[in-house]
């Protein structure tokens, strides 16, 4: 079921911007769990779920109506690669959130959503304070559909694993619940850190 693409090499090397047993590659990697949905962005919208079941919508003229950010990241994959100082241009996750007016009272978990059914959970407080973005561009272009276009969840401190691509919705919780990956003994938090890979890391 899994579709993993790899085609990719790198090499272990002392730099302080990689985490504990990570590879630092100058390609960036396509790994995926199904095949890759193809979406315009006229046929694009994020939803956000509300406690309570309520969900409003962000259309592509929404989202590119709110303030935008160019940053630069490192990013690394649980499959022990790591790649340096990536430029893209997204919006806070902080401002998607004020924008459909979400009631943040009691939400302590976020479950990220996909085309293609793929979910991935992540703790609120790390999606706020600039930690996190629905990103649009890559290396100053449109960003791919391999990698999550036309837009994707990125979260770079976590592991890639945690930025979801392809996502269509972001489902407000009160409580925890794993997603797909961890569902498969993936951890629930993901630090690259604290190499924290697997259940029990």
């Amino acid at each position: 079921m899994t579709v993993v693409s790899r085609g990719f090499g790198g090499r272990r090397e002392v730099d302080p911007r990689v985490p504990p047993g990570q590879y630092r590659t100058d390609d960036f990697p396509v790994l995926t769990a199904g095949p890759t949905p193809l979406i315009s962005t006229g046929d694009w919208a994020l939803d956000v779920t509300s406690l309570d079941g309520t969900s409003q919508s962000l259309s592509w003229p929404d989202l590119m109506a709110l303030p935008v950010e160019e940053f630069t990241v490192d990013l690394h994959c649980v499959t022990k690669w790591s790649k340096l100082g990536t430029r893209w241009r997204g919006v806070p996750i902080a401002h998607v959130l004020e924008a459909v007016g979400a009631d943040l009272e009691g939400v302590e978990h976020v479950m990220a959503h996909s085309h293609g059914g793929y979910t991935t959970n992540l703790p609120l407080q790390d999606l706020l304070g600039g930690q996190a973005w629905i990103a649009f561009e890559f290396d100053g272009e449109p960003l791919a559909a391999a990698h999550g276009g036309p837009a994707r969840l990125l979260v770079p401190h976590l592991y890639l694993w945690k930025s979801a691509k392809w996502v269509n919705r972001l489902e407000l919780r009160q409580e925890d619940q794993l997603g797909f990956w961890e569902n498969f003994g993936y951890h629930a938090y993901g630090d690259p850190w604290r190499e924290q890979r697997y259940v029990g890391d």
